[in-house]
């Protein structure tokens, strides 16, 4: 009776932005959707897409742009009332039969008939809790509440890894119907041989992705380490990389031919609730030097060379090792590449629409 009431396939409303891993994860996630009977709309919050970025989300869903920012992007909170209205028009002109959030705090004042699912990719509360060891204060106090009711009003909640899904809970309390789906990706382009630098590839004017150790790292290790990602953020954050080669801003395309002409993928990052850089790279067989944070432990434990994070030394010692080192260096890319097979886009999107079952029973129950 129940199984009845939810449609297969179905037409989902799925929110995005142009700005970080959400968009890949969203474009990537979709893409699948779709190519299973699914129809998908996507909506997006803050800077507008470039035309390259619209292309690819246009040749397989629609696209609309809302005129709400997304919630780390702003320190009022008053900036966010709008999305509610904003996204009933959209669900109502799509016929949306399941609704997909990926950021808590845009389902805290939402009122849909259709079910409900909520994806907490990273959020500020626990970014400050990890990379600080603070909690959220002043202008940024809001954003715990406004996140909490979020997770309270989802039909179903998901992180990407048992390590984030842990972190929210200690942030903020037990979190019914929570769940964990690990991401995937596509695989990347194959090129003839590699070469002899180490890649990373951030926004790296984000304290949490640890620029300040990779530079010191660079200045001693002994190959080049090419760093693809902005250094400047919207808020004047920067950083300087004085002995990376920085690459600037570079489409995914690009990012991932450079996966698989570099010779070792490494990421210092302190807060990374999944790493889906990581995981790219490991799909073209780059051995992995990564922070020996819980998250890449989860996911890269015995397939990955690890280092401590605050450490610039050991990391620059894990690359130079793979780097006198040819086996070792295809051994480790070997690991990485098996490893990264098993987090495939099917199993991914297989488990995505597990979890819109669950939602949509929830309301069929109601």
């Amino acid at each position: 009776m129940l199984q009845s009431l939810i449609p297969r396939p179905r037409r989902i409303l799925m929110t995005t932005d142009a700005v970080g891993g959400v968009w890949r994860y969203s474009l990537d996630l979709a893409r699948e959707l779709v190519a299973g009977g699914d129809t998908v709309m996507l909506a997006g919050l803050g800077p507008r897409p470039s035309a390259e970025q619209v292309r690819e989300a246009q040749s397989f869903a629609s696209l609309a742009w809302l005129e709400t920012p997304p919630d780390w992007m702003t320190r009022d909170e008053s900036a966010l009332d709008r999305f509610p209205e904003e996204m009933q028009a959209i669900a109502t002109a799509f016929a949306a039969d399941l609704v997909h959030l990926n950021a808590p705090a845009q389902a805290a004042r939402i009122d849909l008939p259709c079910p409900l699912v909520v994806v907490s990719h990273s959020c500020v509360v626990t970014w400050l809790h990890a990379v600080r060891g603070q909690v959220v204060a002043g202008d940024w106090a809001w954003q715990k509440d406004r996140n909490r009711a979020g997770f309270d009003r989802a039909g179903v909640v998901v992180a990407p890894s048992r390590s984030h899904a842990a972190m929210l809970e200690a942030c903020y309390g037990a979190i019914p119907r929570l769940s964990v789906i690990h991401n995937g990706a596509l695989p990347g382009p194959a090129v003839p041989r590699r070469e002899s630098f180490a890649l990373a590839a951030a926004r790296w004017w984000d304290e949490g992705k640890n620029a300040k150790v990779l530079d010191a790292a660079a200045a001693i290790a002994e190959w080049p380490i090419y760093v693809a990602g902005p250094l400047d953020g919207a808020d004047g954050q920067r950083a300087c990389l004085d002995h990376c080669v920085t690459l600037g801003q570079v489409g995914h395309a690009e990012a991932r031919r450079l996966m698989a002409r570099a010779s070792i993928f490494v990421s210092p990052s302190i807060y990374e609730p999944f790493g889906l850089a990581a995981l790219e790279a490991a799909l073209s067989g780059a051995p992995l030097v990564l922070a020996d944070i819980a998250t890449y432990r989860e996911i890269w434990d015995g397939a990955a060379m690890f280092f401590d994070m605050h450490d610039s030394r050991a990391l620059a010692q894990c690359i130079s090792r793979l780097a006198r080192d040819a086996d070792l260096r295809r051994q480790f890319g070997r690991r990485a590449a098996r490893r990264a097979r098993k987090l495939s886009l099917q199993a991914q999107a297989a488990a995505m629409r597990e979890i819109y079952d669950r939602a949509a029973t929830a309301v069929a129950e109601r």
